[in-house]
């Protein structure tokens, strides 16, 4: 069997540790089929617990079973015993563990070199722990004043041990993905809410939408492996790459950076496409007639949404899309003050604990304070081009463009940082364009606060960004 695996491992290029997690992250898919035939509640959760330790067990060993016993007993234990701050409690052990898996493991540097470990599923297993202690804490508060994801997502009752279990290993998602709610998954479970016979239109296949998100795996993995050679991370130290011109550089980290993402989407594929037919991935009917059934909660990643976005404002919206959705909820909602509206502090934070949540490489604290430079910039672009009035049609496509541009530009730049972690690497890429990523946003951020527009113009149905 090593034998073989070394064999298929060599043919595409991958260690056989991260081979080994392919093959059990791809058997989410079969087992998670298997999963619509089990009758009733109780032993769908003994499958979901028993599938998620047996395949953690087979991609990562022992260890990981325990490090993953580890953040949801701590986050059961504070909802059971200290329910009136059970939320506060569990995010700072939750993260707490996390990050110093992070730093025992290094598992960044792991991930580069081709290697892989428990700590990606340590991290969607943490948020999943977090946002259910915040939920049951959020059950004790009155519903005046609570947002309207807060009063769909509170939970009134302690959920019992093994659908805790069920919920935080289903389907492996755990792997890498998507972050989903308690209360979705006790619906699904006992076939409640837009999961209950009686809900709009007959039960739906998830077929269809399986066989695109894994035709789209395919494409993705495919691309990856015919780019990445010619775009290695190594060539930012190599001397010749210094040697090249400005344009040149700023060429290669744009494919650099377009070459990373299409790893990303294929994982990310192969997710949705476990939890599509699963049928945990169901949300709901459109108003079309007739009604057509939506696949959005296994959602991840809009892969056109990223690379053609108009403003970097929309990219929460379309890269990670779980993750994004559950910092908006957890961090960032819930740091602005009552009566007061977000401003960079709120954006600035909550990219930090998304940088937390990465890990404590450089890389990746540079990264997430550059994404939020990126996005106020952006906003500034955006509230610039929704002054000019509709008969200056050519200096709003210009600025359009502009920010189009703006975005292309200094996320790839940005995400240099993310792919080499090192901040040596990172100050040696993001110099050889002479910062132009950092310097251009907090220019726009200051000439935002000089060149203040009139009323923006704009739809009736148009919110500001």
């Amino acid at each position: 069997m090593e034998l073989q695996l070394d064999s298929m491992a060599a043919s595409i290029g991958v260690s056989i540790p991260v081979l080994r997690f392919l093959i059990c992250f791809v058997a989410t898919i079969p087992l998670s089929f298997l999963c619509r035939f089990v009758p009733g509640r109780l032993p769908k959760h003994f499958y979901s617990a028993a599938v998620g330790v047996v395949l953690s067990y087979l991609s990562f060993g022992f260890s990981s079973n325990l490090h993953f016993l580890v953040p949801m007993l701590l986050g059961y234990a504070s909802m059971l015993l200290y329910r009136p701050r059970c939320g506060i409690v569990t995010f700072f052990l939750g993260f707490g563990y996390l990050i110093g898996c992070h730093v025992y493991y290094m598992s960044g540097d792991a991930w580069k070199e081709g290697g892989i470990d428990a700590t990606g599923a340590l991290m969607v297993l943490t948020l999943k722990v977090i946002s259910c202690a915040i939920n049951y804490n959020d059950g004790m508060l009155k519903e005046d004043g609570l947002r309207e994801a807060q009063k769909k997502n509170r939970l009134i009752q302690l959920p019992t041990l093994i659908e805790y279990v069920g919920y935080c290993l289903c389907c492996g998602s755990h792997f890498a993905g998507p972050v989903f709610e308690m209360k979705d998954y006790l619906d699904w479970t006992e076939e409640k809410g837009i999961w209950s016979s009686g809900a709009k239109g007959p039960k739906p296949s998830p077929y269809g939408a399986t066989i695109r998100a894994l035709l789209q795996a395919g494409v993705c993995m495919g691309l990856y492996l015919k780019l990445v050679p010619y775009f290695p991370l190594s060539k930012f130290t190599d001397p010749s790459y210094h040697e090249w011109c400005f344009l040149k550089k700023l060429g290669y980290q744009y494919m650099s950076g377009f070459t990373a993402r299409w790893k990303y989407y294929f994982i990310w594929s192969i997710s949705e496409a476990s939890i599509i037919i699963s049928g945990l991935g169901f949300s709901g009917w459109t108003d079309s007639s007739p009604p057509k059934p939506r696949w959005d909660r296994a959602k991840n990643v809009d892969i056109l949404g990223v690379e053609l976005a108009k403003s970097a404002v929309v990219i929460p919206a379309v890269w990670n899309i779980q993750v994004s959705t559950w910092l908006r909820h957890y961090v960032y909602e819930r740091l602005i003050q009552t009566g007061k509206k977000p401003g960079f502090l709120q954006l600035l934070a909550t990219q930090t604990v998304s940088a937390i949540w990465h890990g404590l490489y450089p890389g990746y604290i540079i990264f997430f304070v550059q994404s939020a430079l990126m996005i106020a910039g952006s906003r500034v672009i955006y509230r610039w081009q929704q002054a000019v009035p509709p008969t200056m049609a050519l200096v709003k496509n210009a600025l359009v463009f502009t920010n189009f541009a703006y975005t292309l530009l200094v996320l790839n730049y940005s995400s240099v940082g993310f792919m080499v972690l090192s901040l040596h690497e990172t100050l040696a890429s993001y110099g050889s364009v002479y910062f132009v990523g950092t310097i251009l946003p907090i220019v726009i951020i200051l000439l935002g606060k000089v060149i203040k527009p009139g009323r923006p113009v704009r739809s009736k149905a148009r919110k500001d960004q």
